[in-house]
C-alpha cells in the first residue's frame, strides 16, 4: 500500500514539474520575465471590448443580432443566404425613446425605403 502512494506521489511531482517548466519556458521564449509571467497569471484581465446586446429571431434561420463593439453597435443579420451588416456605428443609447430613433441623415444606417425580404 505504501509503494502505490510513493508512485502516485512520484507521479504528481513530475506532472507539476513539466507544467511548471512548459510556463517559465514559453515565458522565456516569449521574452518575458518571471514577474510579468506571474502577474499575466494573477493580474487583471483586460476589459472586453466585443459583446452580444440583444439579438431577435426573424423566422427559423435568420437572426438580427446587435453587437457592441468599443462602446458603438453594429446590427447584423445571419443566416440567410449572405449574412449583412444592416446598420453600423449605432450610438450607445441615451435617455429617451425618441433620441435613439435614427435619422435618415445618420451615416451608416439603412435608408427609410430599404425593406428585408422574408
Amino acid at each position: 500500500m505504501l509503494d502505490i502512494v510513493y508512485y502516485l506521489a512520484v507521479v504528481i511531482a513530475l506532472a507539476v514539474a513539466t507544467i511548471a517548466g512548459a510556463f517559465f519556458v514559453r515565458n522565456y521564449l516569449s521574452g518575458k520575465g518571471p514577474a510579468q509571467a506571474v502577474s499575466g497569471l494573477f493580474g487583471p484581465k483586460p476589459e472586453r471590448r466585443l459583446s452580444v446586446t440583444e439579438q431577435f429571431n426573424l423566422d427559423g434561420r435568420r437572426r438580427l443580432i446587435l453587437v457592441r463593439r468599443d462602446g458603438v453597435e453594429h446590427l447584423i443579420m445571419t443566416g440567410g443566404p449572405v449574412d449583412m451588416v444592416i446598420e453600423t456605428g449605432i450610438g450607445a443609447p441615451t435617455g429617451s425613446a425618441e433620441s435613439t430613433t435614427p435619422d435618415a441623415s445618420s451615416p451608416g444606417t439603412v435608408s427609410s425605403r430599404a425593406t428585408l425580404r422574408t
